[in-house]
């Protein structure tokens, strides 16, 4: 089977493509820009396009089919010569379904969570020795790729996002799939592009339960209001399994959980990542994975890829990466910190960059997320701004939003770093939080320097 994909450098995309590969595939794919670490591995894997750009004389006629990824627009040359030639034309959550259609289908879903609890499901499997399928948005250690396709597999486990699944079709992602089993972790708004307004985000979540199938299984986080609202609301005929915190202790700055075997360290922490946590156990005994073995197996899991992921661990101080760019996540991985910490400073360094998160309609969303900070600092980049055809932010509205008086805001990366050199680092933490490139920063750079206070 040929099969070609159109805007193959996505997280998602080149991660199918690669299993598509490995599966004995014959893939192609093109792309007008590739990021790392998509293009490393589509080297590794010969699958880097020889060039750059758009080009319908790539889609021939003994192309069996094309995976349309959602960078490109509806008037991609490649997808008007494949809709010319007739070739039958996937988005990536059409393919998923269709490829796991005789599968047990387990969608893992929400606003804020879903990475992080896929995370875990596949580490507690994979120690299990259990086989599964599965779609995975973040690299996660152990794993060569984020996407497994088998036809022998009884299970395959997908991450849930509502985004829209391509140019040609409109459907959010998780509506495709059609779940036996879901899952929903939290649902604040978010992707204000698509979704302009907060009810009809949360109509979303409503049609995605749904689509579970009848006599199926919902699974969900009974502490988000919002989420028990959606599941309250619903006459679907399904079981509904709620979830909410583990019972936990910290002690010294390690988490620990407290099981019938006694306490248990976990490398992970803060409420949102134990709501998590309970989520994905539920979903490990849906599948078969008794208590005892979920607990020991959680024991080496480290979280997610730059999901509080620290990149210098001090006796005195440690510096987080975090992809946190929503006001939830925001809020969430600061509370997270600052509870875990509570006798250190913690410096908070939040990225505007996204287009909810630059928007003024949405920026008041952000109210109090960086609360929970000794010293609150802010980075966004006008040019961005310009890019998006937004309009311009001011310093007095983003504290008025925010609600922070003493919001240190900057523009320039280089003013933002020799800001970060000064601080004193004494018994302090520092997070980095955004879905871009931490303004540019050297971090290798600033580690080195915070290393030596």
């Amino acid at each position: 089977m040929k099969v070609h994909f159109i805007s193959i450098g996505g997280s998602a995309m080149h991660n199918l493509a690669i299993a598509l590969k490995l599966k004995g595939y014959n893939v192609t794919g093109s792309d007008d820009k590739i990021f790392e670490p998509s293009s490393s591995r589509l080297q590794k894997y010969g699958l880097m396009p020889d060039k750059f750009g758009w080009d319908k004389s790539r889609i021939s006629n003994n192309i069996d089919f094309i995976i349309l990824g959602m960078h490109a627009k509806i008037d991609n040359p490649e997808l008007l010569e494949a809709q010319k030639k007739n070739i039958k034309i996937y988005s990536y959550p059409e393919f998923i379904y269709e490829s796991s259609k005789e599968k047990t289908r387990i969608v893992i879903s929400g606003s804020h969570g879903k990475t992080s609890i896929t995370s875990i499901i596949l580490h507690v499997l994979k120690k299990c020795e259990i086989e599964v399928d599965y779609l995975v948005g973040a690299q996660l250690s152990g794993f060569e790729t984020m996407v497994n396709l088998t036809d022998q597999n009884e299970f395959i486990v997908i991450e849930g996002d509502e985004y829209l699944s391509s140019a040609i079709d409109d459907r959010p992602k998780f509506h495709v799939y059609q779940p036996n089993i879901a899952l929903i972790s939290g649902v604040s708004w978010d992707h204000i592009n698509v979704f302009p307004s907060e009810q009809v985000y949360y109509i979303q979540f409503k049609k995605f339960v749904e689509t579970i199938t009848d006599g199926g299984v919902l699974i969900y986080n009974e502490l988000d209001k919002n989420v028990k609202e959606i599941v309250d609301s619903t006459q679907k005929s399904i079981k509904k399994l709620a979830y909410s915190y583990p019972k936990y202790n910290i002690e010294d700055g390690k988490t620990f959980l407290n099981t019938d075997e006694g306490k248990l360290p976990i490398e992970i922490f803060g409420k949102h990542n134990l709501s998590n946590l309970s989520g994905a156990k539920l979903v490990c005994q849906m599948i078969g994975i008794q208590e005892q073995n979920f607990n020991e197996s959680l024991m080496s899991f480290k979280g997610a890829d730059k999901r509080l992921e620290p990149i210098l661990n001090l006796s005195d101080r440690i510096i987080f990466k975090d992809f946190a760019h929503s006001p939830s996540k925001v809020a969430a991985t600061t509370d997270a910190i600052k509870h875990q910490f509570s006798d250190r400073k913690l410096i908070a360094v939040l990225e505007l960059h996204t287009y909810s998160s630059l928007n003024k309609k949405f920026i008041v969303q952000y109210k109090n997320s960086l609360k929970k900070a000794d010293l609150k600092v802010l980075f966004y980049d006008p040019d961005v701004i310009s890019q998006k055809k937004l309009d311009n932010l001011d310093a007095e509205f983003l504290k008025l939003a925010f609600n922070e008086n003493d919001l240190q805001i900057f523009t320039d990366g280089n003013e933002l770093k020799e800001f970060l050199f000064k601080q004193d680092y004494r018994n302090t933490n520092l997070v980095f939080m955004s879905s871009g490139n931490f303004a540019s920063i050297d971090l290798k750079e600033l580690i080195e320097e915070i290393k030596i206070q």
